[in-house]
């Protein structure tokens, strides 16, 4: 599952090191400079993942950190702080408004790297782990296999990714454009109801012989992989 990551900083050749270099380890990014633009755009497209400049024009990194966990929406997004200022004080303070992590510039890509993964290691292990479970439901990312109990499930590539998004937060409601947005991507033009459709599909193969159904369908909201059923 691609990890979508947000990267907030406003100075431009950093801006192009990081969009290159984490697009080449296989992360989707996006890059903002702007620190007003910054709570519409979490809001709007959900990243996994946030890095996060202390020092942004307009509203601080430090003030869109507290702003991300007093939202109940987004609270739960890790995020690592990027800043030049190397003093415990600073660190300190970051990490009391919600930073999960703290790295200081200059960095090397592949600290950052190895910092991204292990925050999500701990705060997310369903988005980066090959082997997934929710209940008696087992994703296997590496060999695109999905279990339930000890029976096989086949799927096609659209419901296996659908599942992937699912499995990944239990009990969250994503909505149709989401699902839209992170299965089929932005580029793509794809109605709605093609959602319900897969959806479907998916709910046919999971429940083959009968088992509660693990979708919930939340009237004009979405679906959830849900550990109540139904």
């Amino acid at each position: 599952m691609t990890v979508k990551i947000l990267v907030v900083e406003d100075e431009e050749a950093l801006q192009q090191l990081l969009d290159y270099n984490l697009t080449r380890e296989g992360f989707e990014v996006t890059v903002v400079g702007d620190g007003a633009e910054v709570m519409d755009i979490v809001t709007e497209n959900e990243p996994d993942f946030i890095l996060l400049d202390w020092m942004l024009p307009h509203v601080s990194g430090i003030e869109l950190c507290r702003q991300i966990r007093n939202n109940t929406a987004t609270r739960h997004i890790p995020i690592i702080m990027l800043t030049a200022r190397g003093e415990e004080e600073d660190r300190v303070r970051g990490l009391d408004k919600g930073a999960d992590d703290y790295i200081t510039k200059p960095f090397s890509i592949s600290e950052l790297v190895a910092r991204i993964k292990a925050v999500l290691r701990r705060v997310n292990p369903a988005i980066v782990g090959t082997v997934v479970k929710f209940a008696d439901i087992t994703l296997d990312r590496e060999t695109m296999r999905v279990k339930r109990g000890e029976r096989n499930v086949a799927l096609g590539p659209t419901e296996f990714k659908l599942l992937d998004v699912l499995i990944q937060r239990p009990g969250r409601v994503f909505s149709r454009e989401q699902l839209l947005d992170r299965v089929w991507g932005q580029d793509v033009y794809v109605e709605n109801r093609t959602v319900d459709v897969h959806v479907g599909r998916l709910r046919k193969a999971l429940n083959k012989r009968g088992e509660v159904d693990p979708i919930r369908t939340v009237r004009a909201s979405g679906y959830a992989l849900d550990e109540t059923y139904g």
